[in-house]
């Protein structure tokens, strides 16, 4: 057995994934440098930006194009990115409703304010894109094809949670809560990409989740507080049951969820160009 190269004369997906973290180091580090020496912050729209370029650069190299990280740009994309985002907007209503009509949690109304509605839909949608390309893209798609995609799906999720495990209040019963129901998205977003073969159902879940949970409910997202078109309040419920200020992906609710739309997407059939893969 070749050490670089399998029986097709082609470079082994291992170091496809070491070529990955160079090229990603490369951008990253002198964007990291640039912004410390000038004082600048480095927004979620440049993280976004160098994983979608580390991952165009990588795909040049293979002589494959983009599309087959993101998914071909047609109707089906747009469809799966439709049916993404409904998901991904009842993975937060189902559980806030719930904690509604148990008392547990009510809203009060805050001004609207349309730029912040924007500004945070742009923000939420440079983190989906960033993480999306990062752990379902390029890497995600190498070790599939590499070991398969069952250990594909542990690893990556392994490596989404980690990346989130020092989030502000990732402490006490919210650490263990926060941890399994984190790890548990990450392995719903990558079975929607082993569905479709496409970003785009990841991506539009993992947006709408996030937006929906902090821009509209108020709730944090992982953590990190939001101003929402609602602000949630807390009636001496337990934060094992609401989340807290970490946010409904605290919650046993939000777990539940999650656990629902891993079975939906368990009798999801594949989209028709799959079908004799």
């Amino acid at each position: 057995m070749h050490l670089f190269y399998n029986k097709s004369k082609q470079l082994r997906n291992f170091w496809w994934i070491v070529v990955f973290f160079l090229v990603l180091g490369s951008f990253t580090l002198p964007a990291l440098l640039i912004a410390k020496h000038y004082g600048w912050e480095v927004t979620m729209l440049m993280q976004a930006l160098i994983v979608v370029a580390a991952s165009y650069v990588c795909q040049l190299l293979r002589r494959k194009p983009l599309t087959e990280v993101i998914g071909s740009l047609d109707s089906l994309w747009a469809k799966n990115f439709g049916i993404g985002l409904g998901i991904g907007a009842a993975l937060m209503f189902i559980p806030a409703t719930f904690l509604y009509l148990g008392g547990w949690v009510t809203w009060q109304t805050t001004s609207f304010d349309l730029n912040m509605i924007i500004q945070a839909a742009g923000i939420f949608l440079c983190v989906a894109v960033a993480e999306e390309f990062l752990f379902r893209g390029f890497l995600f798609q190498r070790l599939g094809n590499g070991l398969g995609y069952v250990p594909a799906q542990i690893l990556i999720s392994a490596y989404f949670l980690l990346t989130h495990f020092n989030n502000p209040g990732m402490t006490g019963n919210t650490r263990v809560i926060a941890s399994v129901n984190i790890f548990l998205a990450s392995i719903l977003f990558g079975w929607a990409f082993i569905k479709t073969k496409s970003l785009s159902m990841p991506l539009a879940l993992h947006f709408m989740a996030n937006f929906v949970q902090g821009t509209v409910l108020g709730f944090g997202v992982s953590g990190n507080e939001q101003s929402g078109l609602l602000k949630p309040v807390f009636n001496q419920a337990p934060v094992w049951l609401t989340g807290g200020s970490f946010g409904l992906e605290a919650s046993v609710p939000g777990l539940i969820g999650v656990l629902l739309a891993l079975v939906v997407l368990g009798f999801w059939s594949r989209d028709p160009v799959m079908v004799g893969e």
